[in-house]
């Protein structure tokens, strides 16, 4: 079997029982990057062989994985931190696991995703999960622009030393009068959230940057809005 195991976000406390428990009775563990992965792992305690699955790697751990698990042996997959797969690797292994019907079992637990959600005080009926915008400049345009007329909450990410370039972005595309909220070191003790506008918030740091991880959700238009030009 293939588990999915999420791991904590920045808060160690924040691993269940359960994904201990799979982590300590799996065989071998695919991880995104081996310094992550085996800082967790002392962390419980635990000694596993690491096959590493990231974006240079996919075919041959796939490849590896998949054979390991037809020959009856249990992996569980983990990312850097957090939920697997949300803008991270192991979706083909994923699917190839489903395609060769072999069994597939999500130990769910944090996410820095639905945890900026919650806190940011938009709608929850709905929202779309954007994560990150194209590299290219034309690329990230086209993508705000089509967002500036939806009405669910959206939820961006960005590398730590991007985020003055994401709001950017996001205030010349979605607009700079719509609403938002970083949401930044999430779990940790320098938690922090800065609500406003994107103008604000973009001045705000250009004024006082910012870099480490964060969640950027941007709530949804409360009107039909002419299209940007």
């Amino acid at each position: 079997m293939l588990f999915i195991v999420s791991t904590p976000i920045g808060n160690p406390a924040d691993i269940s029982s359960r994904a201990i428990e799979v982590l300590q009775n799996c065989d071998i563990i695919i991880c995104e990057e081996l310094k992550p992965a085996r800082r967790l792992l002392a962390g419980l305690k635990i000694q596993k062989e690491l096959i590493l699955l990231n974006e240079h790697t996919t075919k041959e751990a796939t490849r590896e994985a998949l054979e390991l698990l037809k020959n009856g042996k249990s992996l569980a997959l983990i990312s850097d931190d957090g939920t697997p797969l949300l803008a991270d690797p192991g979706s083909e292994l994923v699917r190839e696991c489903i395609r060769q019907h072999i069994p597939i079992s999500p130990i769910p637990g944090a996410s820095s995703v639905l945890a900026a959600i919650v806190a940011s005080g938009f709608s929850l009926l709905q929202f779309t999960f954007v994560g990150f915008l194209p590299r290219e400049k034309n690329g990230r345009k086209a993508v705000t622009l089509k967002y500036r007329n939806h009405s669910e909450t959206l939820v961006f990410l960005e590398a730590p030393y991007r985020l003055n370039q994401l709001l950017d972005d996001l205030s010349n595309g979605i607009g700079p009068e719509r609403n938002a909220v970083i949401c930044m070191n999430l779990t940790m003790p320098s938690e922090r959230f800065e609500r406003g506008t994107l103008s604000e918030l973009r001045n705000t740091f250009i004024a006082h940057p910012f870099k480490g991880e964060f969640v950027v959700v941007v709530e949804g238009a409360r009107g039909k809005l002419l299209p940007k030009r």
